[in-house]
């Protein structure tokens, strides 16, 4: 794979550190954290890998999802945070001389893309906590009534929604779908570890009909 690397914030830090000899010769740019269209969209080329927390991957995807990239660009990934949702769901590692020398060699295999209709893009994983309402996946009622949390996550099928119930005694029903709505008393989404910036009374996560082209292993 070649191309360059966007470096995130403080990122920039940790590629210097990995010390992989895949990266000679390949550009490394410093860009803010969860860098926008005056940051990312110049930079863009065949190739990109993303250093950086989830959000910041999700900052590029919408990038590339708006520029009508996705299926012309490889996205490889180098979590700054171990505790990575990206990491955990498409087995990435999390070591960052690990992650960049997979990033950087690695093959790119289609997997499901997660946007709402707020017109973001879902890297990781989405909560929302607590919610009182009524949610569907595609036709299957999730949620009539009351639930601790509810988070979602890319999957085979589109996405993955996970409904729990219960303060003390949890209880967990899974649901996989291509789509999820709810409409529910006013809930502030939390999408890849940031808050949306107000409430909400209704809100959608669902499978972008193009895959994103992600560098992970077989």
């Amino acid at each position: 794979m070649s191309g360059l690397v966007l470096a995130c914030g403080d990122a920039a830090e940790l590629v210097a550190s990995a010390n992989s000899r895949a990266l000679d010769g390949v550009p490394v740019e410093p860009v803010p954290t969860r860098p926008g269209r005056r940051e990312v969209d110049p930079l863009l080329g065949p190739s990109v890998v993303v250093a950086g927390t989830d959000a910041d991957l999700a900052a590029v995807l919408l990038r590339l999802l708006r520029k009508d990239r996705l299926a012309t660009t490889t996205v490889g990934y180098v979590p700054s945070n171990p505790a990575s949702a990206v990491a955990r769901l498409w087995a990435l590692p999390t070591d960052p001389a690990e992650a960049l020398d997979l990033a950087l060699t690695g093959e790119a295999r289609p997997v499901a893309l997660v946007r709402d209709d707020a017109g973001g893009v879902l890297a990781g994983s989405g909560l929302l906590a607590p919610v009182r309402g009524i949610g569907y996946c595609d036709d299957t009622v999730a949620l009539r009534g009351d639930a601790r949390s509810i988070e979602v996550h890319a999957g085979v099928a589109g996405l993955v929604v996970t409904v729990t119930r219960g303060r003390w005694r949890r209880r967990r029903t899974i649901h996989e779908g291509r789509a999820f709505q709810l409409g529910c008393e006013p809930t502030t989404p939390v999408l890849d570890g940031v808050a949306y910036p107000r409430s909400m009374q209704r809100w959608t996560w669902y499978r972008h009909t193009e895959d994103l082209r992600l560098i992970r292993p077989a």
